[in-house]
């Protein structure tokens, strides 16, 4: 899949990962041929975000008859938008986070600064969650506080809990950077099914970060099918823009 040109475009992450191999074969080839080199594995190198997207970010998101039929949808107002968000992360606003260097990264909310798009399963008590993000960071940044906070303590906002995060490779979309992650929130008391599950796939085109969350509780099977068709979706119409 092919995007309408656009200026300054850093390479793509596909080429991202075929350069990085081709880097790490030539440097075990080197290696074969010479004095071995000391030194600690590094952060991938911050790279800037991209150009603006003019459009409002409340048009960018899918429309709800493009979610999943089994997931009827509706368009959240923003202090709406805010509790979603603070679902999907495991930590509601006015909440402390232990360490406390793992907090979510501070959002603004509103028309130009979060779109959120909600449907839901009643059946199995699931949501698919669209959220729409302008940011100046590059998702790199995430995802190495991700990387070094695969669990963090929520208190002081409900329920304390456990929120355990661990960071994968997304399916392949037309962006600028993806990545996926799976996040459990567990209280420390709590009954059956009151354990969150969640499966997120994120992506960055220029400065709009999309985020496509699949949330059960319990330990009821994923519709992982879809998640990702409303991931390709979302990417579209964000890229298309």
């Amino acid at each position: 899949m092919v995007r309408r040109s656009r200026p300054v475009r850093r390479p793509s992450r596909s080429v991202q990962v075929l350069t990085a191999g081709v880097l790490a074969a030539g440097a075990a080839w080197l290696s074969g041929c010479g004095s071995t080199v000391d030194g600690v594995p590094v952060a991938v190198e911050r790279s800037p975000v991209g150009e603006r997207i003019d459009a409002q970010l409340i048009t960018l998101l899918p429309e709800p008859s493009q979610f999943p039929a089994r997931y009827p949808a509706v368009v959240l107002p923003p202090e709406a938008a805010a509790q979603a968000v603070g679902d999907l992360d495991g930590v509601a606003r006015g909440a402390t986070v232990e360490p406390a260097d793992c907090a979510p990264p501070e959002q603004q909310y509103g028309p130009d600064h979060t779109a959120v798009a909600v449907g839901t399963s009643d059946a199995d008590r699931a949501t698919l969650t669209v959220e729409l993000v302008r940011t100046r960071s590059p998702l790199s940044d995430l995802a190495n506080q991700l990387r070094r906070c695969g669990e963090i303590r929520v208190t002081g906002a409900g329920p304390t809990t456990t929120v355990t995060t661990t960071v994968d490779r997304a399916p392949a979309v037309d962006a600028d950077d993806a990545l996926s992650l799976r996040r459990v929130v567990a209280p420390d008391v709590g009954g059956a099914g009151l354990t969150q599950r969640m499966h997120t796939h994120l992506a960055q085109i220029d400065d709009v970060r999309v985020l496509v969350t699949y949330m059960i509780f319990g330990d009821g099977p994923e519709d992982e099918a879809a998640l990702r068709e409303l991931f390709t979706t979302a990417v579209g119409k964000v890229a298309a823009a």
